[in-house]
């Protein structure tokens, strides 16, 4: 219950659209509760009275009733319907703008499918419940109200049998509705897998193709797909069975009726106009009345859904502003970590790691993989907070300082380009969205992409594409460049910035991040260690330690873990 009620918490922003919907569906009951009622004067007219003026006026009166009805019955759809899809609406951007203020550690804990699947499968399955349980409630449930009005008004003895029968088939109701509520939760689970597969195929398609993995991942996307539809099939199983259930119990009722209500007319306490308008009535009673428990396994299909919205709304992002926020301006470049350890998890992933850079400085962090090199990039913006010690930005702990002002400091270019479905110009501006086109042009010279991006069909207009696939890996990074050069952040984070280039498109990107750097503090995390033999001081860490500080020199000529991975990587290389 509490969860429908926050599902109808978010309808009150529309609430007049809902007043007009109930308006509408008390002229729709009241329309069908006059027809039950009108039943029994109809009948006394044409058979006790032999009026013959009422065929002429009944088929006008039902023409006006209907009509009447049809216009009711649009109005009170139309504005209930528009409601829950504006409230679902709400809905999906709340739980959307929620996740991108949730910290990185949450999406690296959840697949992207299932993500996807959350906002758009249960949302959606939300929006069918809200909808049409509102509508129930207000259509079906007036109606049902009008007609019990009618036949406790007609005869209270045959009302009270019909009425016995009606708390009985709730019982069934409930009990198919929790299972189909459980039933619902797996499939929604089962469609975020789904969906998380067809996103890492579409997503790695080169790389299925260049394997031939066809196969392997239809018959992955077969199985997960048959285990959604078992979970279905239950459901419908269990949707299937609830209609003839409450269609045999309500026939207790009618019987009921039937046979006492025939002993009462036949024994003249009860005319047959009477007992036929009754009958009327109660068969028009149990329609809605089916409708509306019938209602309540959707219900329960929603509630399913919400619920996992609902957990998803809840959830609390790990690093957030403080509550008294140090009023910062413009970084001067200082960083330090001081006795910096971090847990994630259960895993301990760096320990007691302490080092210091300046304006100008390069620091070059190196390793064997999984050393620790990319949380110590993770932990200066607040990507992720220490577990101990702490991270300083010009003497200041970065927990004290407002996120926006934090970041305001630092551009990134990952090692993963990460480009938009968007021009090239607004690419670029990410990190200054009030940047002028000079300005664009300006940073893109600085990294070497002016001369290609001019080749481009519509120059710095040109749509990339989804991720940038129209472009080279050398041409996206130097995008991503040109982004952190227009942003004129003081501090710098390059995490394996040229890995995946080819010879000469890394040369051009070194050119682009020499422009890059200068005047900067920059972090540095090298594959290869020739682009770092210059850095001011090559950090190196082991098992989450620092177990080496120097120059190239010095620490070649130390003999320890960096001349290792030195020779290792020249002798692969040919000494190049």
């Amino acid at each position: 219950m509490e969860t429908f009620k926050r599902i109808l918490h978010y309808s009150r922003p529309y609430g007049w659209r809902i007043a007009i919907s109930m308006i509408a569906s008390f002229a729709v009951g009241g329309t069908d509760a006059a027809i039950a009622y009108m039943v029994e004067p109809l009948l006394k007219k044409i058979f006790s009275e032999k009026d013959t003026m009422i065929f002429v006026l009944l088929p006008v009166a039902v023409i006006i009733v209907f009509l009447l009805r049809g216009v009711a019955r649009y109005v009170q759809e139309y504005y209930i319907r528009t409601a829950s899809q504006l409230a679902i609406q709400d809905i999906r951007n709340e739980i959307y703008r929620k996740h991108m203020d949730l910290s990185l550690r949450y999406f690296f804990d959840n697949p992207v499918g299932m993500l996807m699947s959350r906002i758009m499968s249960d949302v959606g399955q939300m929006q069918q419940g809200v909808a049409n349980v509102i509508t129930g409630l207000l259509r079906d449930g007036v109606t049902a109200i009008g007609l019990l009005g009618v036949i406790f008004y007609r005869d209270w003895q045959l009302a009270l049998i019909t009425f016995i029968v009606l708390p009985v088939t709730a019982i069934p109701t409930q009990k198919i509705g929790r299972r189909i509520k459980i039933l619902a939760k797996q499939s929604l689970e089962q469609m975020g897998e789904i969906t998380s597969i067809l996103q890492e195929t579409f997503t790695g398609i080169k790389v299925v193709k260049a394997f031939r993995l066809e196969r392997r991942e239809v018959e992955r996307f077969n199985r997960t797909n048959f285990t959604m539809y078992r979970n279905l099939r239950k459901s419908i199983k269990y949707a299937a069975l609830h209609t003839p259930v409450m269609e045999v119990i309500t026939s207790l009722g009618v019987a009921g009726v039937i046979w006492f209500g025939g002993r009462r007319v036949m024994a003249g306490e009860l005319s047959a106009s009477e007992f036929f308008s009754f009958l009327t009535a109660m068969v028009m009673l149990y329609s809605p009345i089916k409708k509306v428990l019938s209602a309540y396994n959707t219900v329960q299909q929603s509630v399913g859904a919400a619920e996992r919205v609902f957990d998803a709304l809840d959830q609390r992002p790990e690093v957030e502003d403080p509550a008294e926020p140090v009023a910062f301006g413009k970084s001067k470049g200082d960083v330090e970590l001081r006795n910096v350890s971090f847990r994630y998890n259960d895993e301990e992933v760096l320990r007691n790691v302490s080092l210091k850079a300046g304006r100008g400085d390069v620091v070059a962090l190196v390793g064997p993989s999984g050393a620790g090199k990319t949380t110590i990039m993770s932990l200066i913006p607040r990507f992720y907070d220490v577990t101990g010690g702490e991270v300083l930005i010009d003497g200041i702990d970065v927990r004290r300082l407002r996120l926006d002002d934090l970041l305001r400091q630092i551009a990134l270019v990952d090692q993963e380009t990460v480009l938009f479905n968007e021009t090239i110009a607004n690419n670029i501006r990410l990190g200054c969205s009030d940047a002028s086109l000079e300005d664009v042009e300006q940073a893109a010279r600085a990294a070497f992409a002016h001369d290609f991006i001019m080749e481009m069909p519509d120059g710095y207009e040109t749509n990339i594409g989804d991720r940038g696939v129209r472009l080279s890996g050398g041409q996206r990074q130097r995008l991503c460049i040109a982004r952190a050069i227009l942003k004129d952040a003081p501090i710098l984070l390059l995490d394996e910035a040229t890995s995946a280039l080819d010879t000469e498109s890394e040369h051009m990107v070194q050119k682009a991040l020499a422009n890059l750097m200068q005047n900067r503090t920059t972090f540095v995390i090298a594959h290869r260690l020739s682009t770092i033999l210059h850095a001011d001081r090559i950090v190196v860490i082991e098992k989450g330690e620092v177990v080496e500080v120097g120059t190239n020199d010095e620490l070649l000529a130390r003999n320890g873990l960096y001349r290792k991975l030195y020779d290792m990587q020249f002798s692969r290389d040919g000494g190049n």
